[in-house]
């Protein structure tokens, strides 16, 4: 027999905090939701502006202040975006550091780390994975009933932690499913 999650069940239910990130060397999106049954909050959506300093002080900038907001809002688990590779291998490598830089700082405070393709987030959030920024935006904004505009980078963060979200919860739904 299943057992899926309705509206009295939910009460009982722990919330879980989701931090998505969206790296970038100058500016990193950082979203945070809270997950309880069946309900989706926004808790924080803000990017890390490392600026255009000395690179590897954007990376010190980077791994600092996701630590500072991950003590702060104590999130269960992290999730990130893979490394988007297009024309420039410099850009690439630049990605990957602060990419790593955000890594190395959720799994220094213990969380786990999941990851996920830039098209496979766009694919959770809007239903196509070729998707640009303003339909993600758009569709990020409706999920999570955010009124306004919401910074690009954040945006993305939070759709992160929305494709997370959706992918755990259907991975939680087929175990069930293979144990009854």
């Amino acid at each position: 027999m299943l057992i899926f999650p309705t509206r009295h069940t939910t009460e009982k239910m722990a919330a879980t905090r989701i931090l998505g990130v969206d790296p970038g060397s100058r500016m990193t999106g950082v979203g945070i939701i809270e997950v309880k049954g069946d309900r989706v909050v926004p808790v924080y959506f803000e990017p890390i502006k490392a600026g255009s300093g000395e690179f590897t002080e954007r990376l010190g900038i980077i791994f600092s202040g996701l630590q500072q907001l991950i003590k702060e809002y104590k999130p269960d688990e992290a999730a990130i975006e893979t490394v988007f590779v297009a024309h420039n291998a410099a850009s690439a490598i630049k990605l990957g550091q602060a990419r790593g830089a955000a890594v190395c700082a959720a799994i220094s405070c213990d969380l786990k780390v999941s990851e996920y393709s830039p098209r496979s987030i766009k694919q959770a959030i809007v239903g196509r994975g070729g998707a640009d920024k303003g339909q993600v935006q758009h569709m990020v904004g409706l999920l999570l009933g955010i009124k306004g505009p919401i910074q690009s980078d954040a945006a993305d963060a939070l759709a992160v932690a929305l494709c997370h979200q959706h992918t755990s919860q259907t991975l939680a739904r087929m175990a069930m499913m293979q144990q009854a």
